[in-house]
C-alpha cells in the first residue's frame, strides 16, 4: 500500500469515495484482527491465572526470582523498547520578576 496521502483537492467525488471505502474496509480488518489478538492474549491469560492458582493450592512458589527481574526490567522502562520516565520534569530557573533566570 502506498503511504503517501494524495493531493485531496485534486481527486475527483468518485475517488474520494472509492479511497474512502477502501480504508473503511482495511480499518474494519485491522479492528477484526485485533479482536481476535485480544481474545487469544484473555484466553493465554485466564490459562496461567489458573495456573498460578493452582501452584498456590498446592503450597508452590507463585512468584519466582525471574519475575522480579523481569518486573524490575520493566519498571526501569528497559524492557520491550521502553524508555525510562525520568522521575520529574525539569525545572526553569524564575528570577523574582517571573521570567527566567537566563535573560
Amino acid at each position: 500500500m502506498d503511504d503517501t496521502f494524495p493531493d485531496l483537492g485534486s481527486l475527483p467525488d468518485e475517488e474520494l469515495k472509492a479511497m474512502i471505502d477502501r480504508l473503511t474496509a482495511e480499518e474494519t480488518e485491522v479492528s477484526y484482527r485485533r479482536r481476535i489478538l485480544h481474545g487469544q492474549i484473555d484466553i493465554l491469560r485466564a490459562e496461567l491465572v489458573s495456573r498460578l492458582r493452582l501452584r498456590h493450592e498446592e503450597g508452590g512458589a507463585v512468584i519466582h526470582g525471574s519475575d522480579v527481574d523481569r518486573l524490575t526490567e520493566i519498571l526501569a522502562g528497559r524492557a520491550g523498547g521502553l524508555r525510562p520516565v525520568p522521575d520529574e520534569e525539569p525545572q526553569v530557573a524564575r528570577d523574582d520578576d517571573g521570567g527566567d533566570a537566563t535573560s
